[in-house]
């Protein structure tokens, strides 16, 4: 196996055992520069990137809100704690939480104003910053990308 990248970038001298490795190492490698990348746009308004996760999702499902364990379904990173991450925003000012008359088991989460207010300032960078990290890839290899991704999510 030729000498890749990847190998550089980790300062790995020794080829790895496969190319499935090798394409997983570089996989994680790419989600954690994206991840650091963005999170230098959420830090702006002091959020993290779970945090804008729920913002974004609350905002899609407009004024009927959402339990809170669908919004847990639906965020892009699973995590146990939904509740706490709730929480933190609803300290923040950006969700607000009801249980409704008809089912008093279930809490709903909306977003308020103010987190729309916050989203609507991030909108811009984000969009940017998207743009900037695909801009090496034409369309057509964007939705390459996307099918190759989605084959990887399908393997249970």
């Amino acid at each position: 196996m030729a000498h890749s990248r990847i190998l550089s970038e980790i300062k790995q001298t020794k080829p790895f055992a496969s190319l499935e490795q090798e394409s997983i190492v570089s996989l994680l490698r790419t989600v954690d520069h994206v991840r650091r990348t963005e999170s230098g746009v959420f830090a702006a308004e002091d959020l993290t990137e779970q945090q804008y996760n729920v913002l974004r999702i609350l905002r899609g499902t407009g004024p009927d809100g959402l339990p809170t364990l669908s919004v847990a379904e639906r965020l892009i990173e699973h995590t146990p704690g939904i509740t706490r991450l709730i929480d933190r925003l609803e300290a923040k000012g950006l969700v607000r939480r009801e249980r409704p008359a008809r089912d008093r088991r279930q809490v709903y989460c909306f977003i308020t104003e103010e987190g729309l207010n916050v989203l609507e300032r991030l909108d811009p960078a984000v969009e940017q910053l998207a743009r900037r990290l695909m801009q090496h890839l034409s369309a057509a290899q964007m939705k390459v990308l996307n099918e190759i991704l989605e084959k990887i999510r399908d393997v249970r």
